[in-house]
């Protein structure tokens, strides 16, 4: 749902990237999960409400989310406490070694830096039944090198409010 460079938020369950105005994700599915919210039945069903990046500094959750910068290859960010803890799994991954702060410095290791540049593109990836989806709202940004192939055809499709199979979407073009 969010591109390299784009900047992603949740509000009141419905997805947003900054600068567009378009739906993103499945719209009928966020708009349960914020009814879910509203009338206190969301973690009677089983939805874990508390997500990535898992911080106190951080008051997100699977309802509430962002903004996030969602980094492009080769670009740079100023690191500082609050984009250490945002970034920290990426970054760790990307270098293969420990970031962390100490006082008011950012760490690599053993290597002060004032900034980061990312070498790899990532995605903020969302699951379509939103309330049962293990997601980027839960782990984090997905890394370009992860996505191994894409999606042309829809194999299966339930209705919700039915459980029913939906046969006249099976095998249609995903558009």
């Amino acid at each position: 749902v969010a591109l390299p460079g784009d900047t992603f938020k949740i509000k009141d369950a419905r997805y947003k990237v900054r600068g567009k105005d378009t739906s993103l994700g499945n719209v009928e599915m966020q708009e349960t999960l914020m009814g879910l919210v509203k009338r206190g039945k969301a973690e009677e069903q089983g939805i874990v409400m508390r997500g990535y990046p898992y911080n106190s500094a951080f008051t997100w959750d699977i309802v509430n989310f962002g903004p996030l910068y969602i980094p492009a290859k080769g670009d740079n960010l100023k690191m500082d406490s609050m984009h250490v803890i945002l970034y920290k799994n990426i970054i760790e991954w990307e270098q293969k070694k420990k970031l962390f702060v100490r006082g008011d410095t950012v760490l690599l290791n053993d290597s002060v830096i004032q900034t980061y540049s990312f070498i790899e593109n990532y995605y903020f990836v969302a699951g379509d039944k939103v309330m049962n989806s293990q997601d980027s709202r839960y782990w984090g940004l997905l890394p370009e090198s992860f996505i191994v192939g894409k999606a042309v055809r829809i194999w299966k499709s339930v209705d919700n409010s039915t459980d029913r199979i939906r046969w006249n979407r099976i095998f249609k073009k995903i558009e």
